[in-house]
């Protein structure tokens, strides 16, 4: 019989995971074998947890607090696990989005990471890294952990402003784009979920060129996160996170409205080759142009406390 490796619960948190793991399962006298018929997970994926070399799904950790009696222990060391696993400064958003009460998002280039597929989400980290599939799966797993809080009992107030090129680049091919679109169709319009498309008819605005996330705090603060391909920025002084909110608002205040936005995406679905439903069935939808719509109230400032003066003076 092997001798199990020693383990290093300081060498990572993912380590720490994995040794508190075999330390609470042999204090109970349970073998892998017996675990494995308790969990999700086959024995060899549970082998690999406990050395550190596997980032578990995400209900996992849950499932082991409640199976061991630990409280939030492994709920807990899975948030620094997941942590650990991303770069500098998606972190801090990440960090931030936990605890955040409402947030704003302009996605100019992707779908946002909060409402992707897995699909999607998997065809965007095969080609960053298509030939580490560990890599694949261990940033799938930590997407689609963020995506949790949202189907939880508090979720923040999401309103997602969706520029036209996120909803035509078919990424994935067109059934996963298809799939992409036919669920951002259902989330159009939700109790704390809004999305409103900026058509390409608009033009040039001030947020072209990446993500801009931002975050009502707790505390009523607000942050902003401007993210671009492998790097991302968290600012907190008011008046550059100001700048972000004025850009922001002016172009949520010019968008599709959320049933124009899903009229629209549903053509975009038809669009796509391998549809098998008329182009008749669905009403074409005219782009909205700068000088046509009058600014209207945004809904999500009255539930979004802000600080400060939001106007240009």
């Amino acid at each position: 019989m092997s001798q199990e490796k020693e383990l290093d619960p300081l060498g990572s948190a993912r380590q720490m995971f994995g040794a508190r793991l075999r330390r609470v399962r042999k204090a109970r006298g349970w073998s892998l074998d017996v675990l494995e018929a308790k969990v999700p997970l086959s024995k060899s994926q549970l082998a690999r947890v406990e050395r550190g070399s596997y980032l578990p799904p995400e209900k996992l950790p849950v499932l082991l607090d409640d199976l061991f009696g630990t409280e939030e222990l492994f709920a807990e060391l899975y948030v620094y696990a997941c942590r650990e696993a991303v770069q500098y400064g998606y972190n801090r958003l990440l960090d931030r989005e936990r605890q955040a009460v409402g947030i704003k998002e302009y996605a100019g280039v992707l779908i946002p990471g909060l409402l992707q597929t897995e699909g999607y989400a998997r065809a965007l980290f095969r080609c960053t890294a298509a030939r580490d599939e560990a890599w694949q799966e261990e940033q799938l797993t930590i997407r689609m952990a963020r995506q949790t809080r949202l189907r939880g009992e508090t979720p923040p107030h999401l309103a997602v402003l969706l520029d036209e090129a996120a909803i035509r680049r078919p990424v994935g091919g067109p059934a996963v784009m298809r799939e992409q679109l036919e669920y951002l169709v259902t989330m159009v319009e939700t109790p704390w979920c809004v999305i409103q498309l900026l058509p390409f008819s608009y033009g040039e605005h001030g947020m072209l060129g990446g993500a801009v996330h931002l975050l009502t705090m707790p505390d009523n603060r607000m942050l902003a996160y401007e993210e671009s391909t492998g790097n991302g920025t968290m600012m907190e002084a008011p008046d550059r996170v100001q700048r972000h909110v004025r850009h922001w608002d002016r172009l949520w205040a010019y968008a599709m409205t959320p049933q124009e936005t899903a009229a629209f995406l549903r053509q975009v679905i038809e669009e796509l080759p391998g549809s098998t439903a008329s182009p008749t069935d669905t009403a074409p939808v005219a782009p909205l142009t700068p000088a046509t719509p009058a600014p209207r109230t945004d809904p999500f400032n009255v539930r979004h406390a802000t600080f400060g003066d939001t106007s240009e003076a």
